[in-house]
């Protein structure tokens, strides 16, 4: 790490009612059991999501599709509340249920997963629960959100946001009154679908965003500047964002734009990393950015994003590549709703099992 987290703060975000969040979020989907196609080391998670949380990274996102790692999060939590530190932290999970489950979903369906992710985590209520629907087609897209928001009437759920979902279908949801309060999509220097039209939605609504994958499962790291092609991957991230590479315009492009990243990174004494999420930060309606890290120094390396402010012309010089970029095209998490093409064949789509 080329600065020191102690010389600034973790900026923290009010998404309405009083409940304010990290603006820099730590995401579990690496934890999970389904995410390393190798067996490379990882410190302890407990260990990893504590250090966190000590640098002012006090907001965690998981998923009941997570294999684990709500688990993994209910130790953390155990863990932090036994402690003297007297920081709150926030705890975010998602609601997905199983694409072959969808036409069975009901009422209670909605309140078992959730009462479970209160189980698995050992809490009384959940801050955020984020929604998603695989098939729009299938019936029980809008009373799910209902059930959901009864819960959050309950108790059981703070807020209630959404995941991958575009305005077409964000508008279908606030037809029946529900306005979730974050949309969680992917953003990032290689992928700006969000940029499009859903920006322009949030701008006048109630609903902000959360990006994920803004580091590209660590292709926007300091780890690929200068690099060949990689013909094996050590985990599914890789995989994901290696297709979304293609779609930016190829390896070629990509390392041109590692090259400018590369370039701000050391105008500021900060590594490429952090020049991919503070771009992403200051994007329009983004509320935060969610961020893995399996390391002990990794997320220390990521809170350097609020040491730094991007130039107008560092901005205007990372705008050139993307004005060049073909791709990805169309709303955000289109190409990968598709399972028959090549993103969709990627994902892995019944995973709420007991």
């Amino acid at each position: 790490m080329k600065g020191k987290s102690s010389d600034f703060v973790v900026d923290r975000i009010d998404l309405g009612d009083g409940y304010s969040i990290s603006r820099l979020i730590h995401g579990g989907w690496q934890f999970s059991s389904g995410h390393p196609l190798t067996q490379a080391g990882q410190d302890d998670p407990i260990d990893v999501l504590e250090a966190s949380a000590e640098l002012g990274v006090t907001t965690f996102d998981c998923a009941d599709i997570y294999t684990g790692v709500e688990e993994i999060f209910g130790r953390f939590i155990k863990r932090w509340a036994s402690s003297s530190n007297e920081t709150q932290i926030q705890i975010h999970t998602k609601f997905v249920p199983d694409w072959s489950d969808l036409p069975i979903v009901d009422r209670s369906y909605v309140r078992r997963i959730v009462e479970r992710s209160l189980s698995r985590l050992g809490l009384e209520r959940l801050d955020l629960v984020q929604y998603y629907w695989w098939r729009t087609e299938v019936p029980g897209f809008e009373d799910t959100a209902g059930w959901l928001d009864e819960l959050r009437e309950e108790g059981k759920i703070g807020h209630v946001g959404v995941t991958n979902l575009d305005v077409s279908r964000i508008r279908r949801l606030n037809a029946v009154g529900f306005v979730p309060i974050i949309n969680q999509v992917q953003y990032s220097l290689l992928d700006r679908r969000p940029e499009r039209s859903l920006a322009l939605h949030c701008e006048g609504s109630q609903t902000r965003m959360l990006g994920f994958g803004s580091l590209a499962g660590g292709f926007l790291t300091d780890r690929w500047f200068g690099e060949s092609e990689p013909v094996e991957f050590q985990n599914r991230s890789l995989i994901k964002y290696r297709l979304i590479i293609d779609e930016f315009g190829g390896w070629e492009a990509y390392q041109a734009l590692l090259q400018t990243m590369a370039e701000i990174a050391e105008n500021h004494g900060v590594e490429i990393s952090s020049v991919a999420l503070r771009w992403v930060l200051d994007q329009s309606q983004v509320a935060g950015v969610i961020c893995g890290a399996t390391r002990l120094g990794q997320m220390e390396r990521n809170v350097s994003a609020f040491s730094f402010s991007i130039s107008k012309s560092e901005r205007e010089a990372l705008r050139a590549h993307l004005d060049l970029a073909p791709g990805p095209l169309g709303e955000v998490f289109g190409l990968e709703r598709n399972k028959a093409g090549p993103h969709g064949r990627i994902m892995r789509y019944d995973l709420n099992r007991d």
